[in-house]
């Protein structure tokens, strides 16, 4: 097999594909309620020096992403994040669609898509993201 066809085999979507995989974990980094639970899987989804930026945030490290994942727990209790629709990657860059959900009603007053960067262990490296649907003020 080629370098060029190992590269299309790495990238072809499956399940345990290494995009799939590091958008799993950074979802369970964004449903994780208690701060313990927060931290470790901010810390299995994403590299040490992580940088996440949005209209709304930009920090970097752990500690600022977990306190940005905390905020959004607190601004939308009883709500927790969706993917939508499939992870599509190439190289080490993935981006996906995701909406913030109401476990009482099943609305979703927030939806946006992420890109994100992976490093070279498999965990999220940088992520930008976007809304496309925020809720009146």
């Amino acid at each position: 097999m080629t370098q060029h066809q190992e590269q299309n085999v790495q990238q072809a979507p499956h399940a345990g594909d290494p995009y799939t995989v590091a958008v799993a974990r950074y979802f369970e980094a964004w449903n994780a309620r208690e701060e313990g639970a927060l931290g470790k899987a901010v810390g299995a989804a994403c590299c040490e020096d992580v940088t996440y930026t949005d209209p709304l945030a930009d920090v970097a490290g752990h500690e600022g992403l977990a306190a940005v994942i905390a905020g959004a727990h607190v601004q939308f209790p009883g709500h927790v994040f969706r993917q939508l629709g499939e992870v599509d990657g190439h190289h080490d860059i993935a981006r996906f669609g995701w909406e913030l959900v109401s476990v009482a009603d099943g609305s979703a007053p927030v939806a946006g898509f992420d890109v994100i960067r992976l490093g070279e262990d498999g965990r999220v490296r940088s992520v930008l993201g976007f809304l496309d649907r925020v809720p009146a003020v």
